[in-house]
């Protein structure tokens, strides 16, 4: 007999995580985020324009963090090809409404096809965002990444789950902070985090077990504080992302018998003044198969767009697109608990 692979391993924790969530959610999950928005007004939630192009280049990534709703790693084999990386640059082309490409993964930058799609972009004068782990830039083979980033006038939005070693370490991995603080040390070299160079780097904050995120902006002086005093580093902003109970960190939640206690503390804390700033009502997630989704949390529980939008990004319709319902679910309180979260940070 084979031995399993962690790709087995995984899918039979996933599907056994998924087998106990049956037990523990509604039968209907997503009446409940309804009947919030019921209450709070909200007849139905749905998209604007689209501002934003957020594409998902794969699955496979160096590092393997507690908290990823993705369950990328390195023995993820999931990767945008060529004609879905066309697409995305056929789309931009074709609708100038489209400002921004959010560029994602697992680690966006392992896709072969990274730098050609980010050119292609600023070529077409849209703004680019690559949400980097910042580990990946000190790894063999994509050491040139700094300096591409910079040249390009890409924003990176990047991971540090804490300014303490502990903290980050135990999401993200033995070493995960040194190698981080090393990579925030070079990006701040090519100009970085300075304020009047157009090089963007924000630093992105998740909480350390089963909490709401706190306060962005107070947190944000606190990080600026440890890691001036500390390293001499220097960053724009920070966001702060509630964790969603998507994937890895579902399974974590469940294993550790915390699920229904999370669920409740996301629930108590909705606000409907987020809901007018999700992200889903300005983005469109792009599955590394080309698959259309509302948002990234979507695309991982595999909620398609409903008809008539289309599935795929070969499909783009604008006008099928915009002022389409959005797909709902429990896990949309995550993005509405407290002040908000989303790929931009809290939302109020």
């Amino acid at each position: 007999m084979k031995p399993k692979t962690s790709l087995q391993h995984r899918g039979e924790r996933f599907a056994d995580a998924a087998e106990q969530l049956v037990a523990l959610a509604p039968q209907n999950d997503s009446q409940q985020f309804q009947s919030s928005l019921t209450k709070a007004g909200i007849a139905q939630l749905k998209a604007n324009e689209i501002e934003i192009l957020q594409v998902n280049l794969g699955k496979l990534c160096n590092m393997t963090c507690d908290h990823c709703h993705v369950d990328a790693g390195p023995d993820r084999r999931e990767i945008m090809q060529r004609p879905e990386i066309n697409a995305c640059i056929q789309t931009l082309r074709d609708n100038p409404e489209i400002k921004t490409l959010d560029l994602t993964g697992g680690a966006p930058e392992m896709n072969p096809h990274f730098c050609e799609l980010v050119t292609s972009a600023r070529d077409l004068d849209r703004h680019v965002i690559d949400r980097c782990n910042l580990t990946i830039l000190l790894a063999k083979g994509y050491e040139h990444l700094p300096e591409f980033l910079a040249n390009n006038s890409v924003e990176i939005v990047a991971s540090l789950p804490c300014y303490l070693e502990e903290n980050t370490d135990s999401q993200r991995g033995d070493g995960a902070y040194s190698k981080s603080i090393e990579a925030l040390l070079k990006l701040n070299s090519l100009g970085y985090g300075e304020f009047g160079t157009g090089l963007t780097l924000t630093l992105v904050y998740n909480p350390i077990g089963p909490n709401l995120p706190p306060a962005q902006k107070a947190l944000e002086t606190a990080y600026r504080t440890e890691l001036q005093t500390r390293f001499g580093i220097k960053f724009n902003r920070l966001f702060t992302i509630t964790n969603m109970p998507v994937s890895r960190y579902l399974d974590f939640l469940i294993r550790s018998g915390e699920y229904s206690d999370y669920m409740e503390k996301l629930i108590n804390a909705f606000n409907p003044a987020a809901v007018s700033g999700l992200m889903c009502r300005n983005t469109l997630s792009v599955g590394w198969d080309g698959q259309l989704y509302d948002c990234d949390f979507n695309q991982m529980l595999e909620l398609n767009l409903q008809s008539p939008a289309p599935r795929t990004i070969h499909q783009f319709n604008h006008d099928h697109l915009v002022n389409r319902p959005i797909q709902i679910a429990q896990h949309c309180f995550g993005c509405t608990a407290g002040a908000g979260s989303g790929c931009q940070g809290s939302i109020t």
